[in-house]
């Protein structure tokens, strides 16, 4: 609220009265402040950069071939128990909230999933993975050493964790990244929050 106008109440009532536009005196034509993205902003920070992996076809793709396009990075694998699942799931939920309502924009945005257990996540068990969520969503996957080049340049954690009967997990982090058309970082989307958060944010930091 404007403060100044707060202070000279007598002030601006006289001028309403004598404006021939009526209307300029109107609250309802006041500049509303924008909205604050709710996930963390990550502009100006060193994070993304080159890699070569392979997709969900085995064919190689590299970081620049996404550019011209605004991009989704998360990192997991798909034998997650519980978060990389409900990540992706408010994620593509979020996604397709903002497509409905931004249908041209969306087209301009590509959603990435990189696996960090390559030793497990082949193409095809992507694949399998990434169209259970959205057949817009890109799986990718390849040699270790691929990998770590990625998960390094995004600064992402991604470690082996503890032993399951079922073979073991994967300790890592939990952020999805916003990325410009050039490649650099915008925000982490807030896929903690919800899908409607999801959403808003895509709304406000894509043009």
């Amino acid at each position: 609220m404007n403060r100044r106008a707060m202070m000279k109440p007598f002030f601006v009532a006289a001028l309403c009265a004598i404006s021939i536009t009526l209307a300029a005196c109107s609250p309802a034509d006041k500049a509303k402040p924008a909205a604050a993205p709710i996930g963390a902003m990550l502009d100006g920070s060193s994070i993304g950069g080159p890699f070569t992996l392979n997709d969900e076809d085995g064919k190689r793709v590299s970081w620049d071939q996404f550019k011209g396009k605004y991009r989704i990075v998360y990192f997991g694998y798909t034998f997650c128990p519980d978060a990389c699942p409900m990540d992706m799931a408010v994620l593509i939920q979020g996604f397709n909230k903002f497509a409905e309502q931004h249908p041209g924009t969306a087209a301009d945005v590509q959603p990435i999933f990189i696996t960090i257990d390559p030793a497990r996540d082949t193409p095809k068990r992507v694949a399998e993975f990434t169209n259970a969520f959205s057949p817009k969503l890109i799986g990718l996957t390849g040699t270790q050493a691929e990998v770590d080049v990625a998960v390094k340049a995004f600064k992402a954690v991604a470690a082996r964790g503890a032993d399951t009967p079922g073979g073991y997990l994967m300790d890592h982090s939990r952020m999805a990244y916003l990325m410009d058309k050039d490649g650099k970082p915008i925000s982490a989307l807030p896929v903690d929050k919800s899908a409607d958060a999801v959403a808003a944010d895509l709304a406000l930091l894509i043009r």
